[in-house]
């Protein structure tokens, strides 16, 4: 059973940056791809990025490069910078863990293990 948790999130000017943490415990963390998600409410949870365990990347179009996505396996962290913020990107971002297919790997539903999320709130 993997544990994860999210911090970082916070209220930032548009423009601005953020970096979100997720820690991981619980769990062989090596073996899962750490992937961020992110919702609004009244909206379907949007793929964010994904970083696979062997440090293959993946990113929604929509972030126009702003986003990336790193991992420390020392630490079992997962790192999303956000960078260039506007106010759509307002948000809970959640941190997710598992094993998909590449095809797949923009669904939620092929992350076994959530955190609880945190929030980013992009003013303008």
């Amino acid at each position: 059973q993997v544990q994860l948790e999210e911090s970082g999130g916070a209220l930032v000017q548009a423009g601005g940056s953020l970096t979100l943490s997720c820690a991981a415990s619980g769990g062989p963390f090596r073996s899962y791809a750490m992937a961020w998600f992110r919702q609004v409410p009244g909206k379907e949870r949007e793929f964010v990025a994904c970083i696979r365990s062997d440090g293959a990347t993946w990113y929604a179009n929509s972030m126009n490069g702003r986003f990336t996505s790193s991992r420390d396996d020392a630490k079992n962290t997962v790192d999303l910078q956000l960078n260039s913020l506007k106010p759509e990107d307002t948000a809970v971002y959640y941190c997710a863990a598992g094993r998909p297919i590449v095809s797949a790997l923009t669904s939620p539903a092929s992350y076994d293990y959530w955190g609880q999320g945190t929030q980013v709130t992009v003013s303008s």
